[in-house]
């Protein structure tokens, strides 16, 4: 365990992994219509000629990162929600003609503010009590009308008309009545409230600053003496040593911090806050039973925002999301959560929590269209994305336990195969794919129950699993292999 106190309590609970043994079995070739991009389905650095990079139009980051090249199928990359961007004016919109919706104002109104601002809510109405006199007048009379004919009429407009000043001065006024007691119950169980109460306490904003320049991103704590779990990309402009790291916890204490270790390829990195004790660390959930529709909670310091609290619900699972690092690392591929939980620049590394408030997810990326490479964020279009817990809390574990990572790898490159499924391109000598039985021209549909529609759904499909997994594969020829996953080491 790397700088890692005896005794102090952990959350992780899986680890391990193997590397397979096995002979070389023969080879028989299945065809495959040859894309043009290949990529290795391990997180291994590939050769110059075979390196993709990560980065395109319609995902962009607050700082550079190598643009990919995709294949037969277009799979964007991700934009990383890790630096402050600041406040801009909103787009200019096309106008609408009509009459505006009641409380809104009118079109054709200049553009109104979208600085932050605060509104004074008014006290709850409550009715208060009055004479009933003048309403029992009116009452009275309105009978006496309908009742009496046309005297009764005229009787009661004078009546009505004696008490028109009492009437006028029954006015009821919100600034005279009392202010509320004091709410002093516990949120309810369940509520975004008491999700907030439980996990904001152990959720941190991470400073870098570095030779590449400066940022912020969100973290969570794991330990009660400082291990703090993020994302690569927020931290990896100070791994070399050139930079600075401070974190800011709930309470505004701010302490320098240093990098344990990091995985450029799963995009998940420990840091460990100096000389601390006493934190409360998450509780950690589980992704594998996630399901579409149910409830989340964000949590993290989007544009230097601390402490801000979203909510949404998963909208999808198994989202591959590739999206690289600014100083040139591989590109990763999530096996994402699919969130709609407002995600916005500097949110990154902050953990996506469900309603129990465990953490399902590190949230990661976003997506927003027509953006770039460079420039300000467009911020928040409704679509994120986080690292599952259940891949994330093996490999945290192991770096703080040894201060690197293994992941899962088949030793093979793989490209997108036209009319859906990964194709592979190569096979590694005596690696798991070679020692399968699978073979350079086999079309790879399917891992377990999962269907695999391009490279980088088989990439996500592997790293989401263990190494040490056997693994059944299915052909496009509707034949079936065991792998069982290798390990390889990564980051450091």
């Amino acid at each position: 365990m790397t700088d890692n106190d005896q005794g102090t309590p952990n959350p992780w609970s899986r680890e391990g992994s193997s590397e397979p043994q096995g002979e070389q079995p023969e080879q028989s070739g299945q065809d495959a219509e040859a894309p043009q991009q290949e990529q290795p389905a391990e997180p291994a650095q590939p050769s110059q000629a075979e390196q993709a990079e990560p980065g395109a139009e319609g995902y962009r980051s607050t700082a550079e990162y190598p643009k990919p090249e995709y294949g037969a199928g277009y799979q964007p990359p991700a934009e990383y929600p890790a630096a402050y961007g600041g406040f801009g004016p909103p787009s200019a919109g096309t106008p609408s003609y009509g009459a505006a919706p009641y409380g809104m104002p009118p079109y054709g109104a200049g553009p109104q503010s979208t600085a932050p601002s605060s509104v004074y809510p008014q006290p709850p109405h409550r009715p208060g009590h009055r004479s009933g006199t003048g309403k029992a007048v009116v009452i009275a009379a309105v009978v006496a009308l309908l009742a009496g004919g046309a005297a009764g009429g005229v009787g009661g407009y004078l009546v009505a008309s004696e008490q028109s000043s009492s009437i006028s001065m029954a006015t009821e006024n919100a600034l005279d009545e009392p202010r509320p007691a004091r709410e002093t119950g516990s949120a309810p169980t369940g509520s975004i409230e008491s999700v907030a109460q439980k996990v904001t306490p152990s959720v941190v904003q991470i400073e870098v600053s570095g030779a590449g320049g400066s940022g912020e991103g969100s973290g969570f704590v794991l330990t009660d003496n400082g291990y703090i779990l993020t994302n690569n990309h927020v931290i990896e402009s100070a791994a070399d040593g050139n930079g600075q790291l401070r974190v800011v916890f709930h309470n505004e204490r701010r302490v320098a911090a240093s990098v344990v270790g990091r995985d450029p390829t799963s995009d998940i990195a420990v840091i460990k806050a100096d000389g601390v004790s006493g934190l409360q660390p998450v509780e950690l959930g589980r992704s594998d039973d996630l399901n579409v529709g149910e409830q989340v909670v964000a949590i993290g310091s989007p544009f230097d925002l601390s402490g801000t609290v979203t909510s949404g619900i998963v909208s999808a699972m198994h989202r591959p999301v590739r999206a690289g690092g600014s100083s040139g690392d591989l590109a990763s591929v999530m096996d994402a959560i699919q969130t709609d939980a407002a995600i916005n620049p500097g949110n990154s590394g902050g953990p996506l929590v469900d309603m129990s408030g465990r953490v399902i997810g590190i949230n990661s990326a976003i997506y927003s269209p027509g953006g770039t490479l460079s420039g300000s964020s467009a911020g928040n279009v409704g679509i994120g994305f986080a690292i599952p817990i259940d891949q994330a809390r093996r490999t945290a574990d192991e770096i703080i336990k040894t201060g690197k990572a293994t992941q899962s790898y088949i030793g093979a490159l793989v490209s997108d195969a036209r009319g859906g499924g990964a194709a592979i391109r190569e096979v590694e000598a005596n690696g798991p794919a070679n020692k399968a039985g699978l073979q350079k021209g086999d079309v790879v549909v399917k891992v377990a129950d999962r269907s695999i529609e391009d490279s980088d759904e088989l990439v996500a499909a592997i790293r989401a699993r263990a190494p040490g997994e056997d693994v059944t594969f299915t052909l496009r020829n509707n034949e079936t292999i065991t792998v069982t996953l290798g390990a390889k080491s990564v980051g450091g």
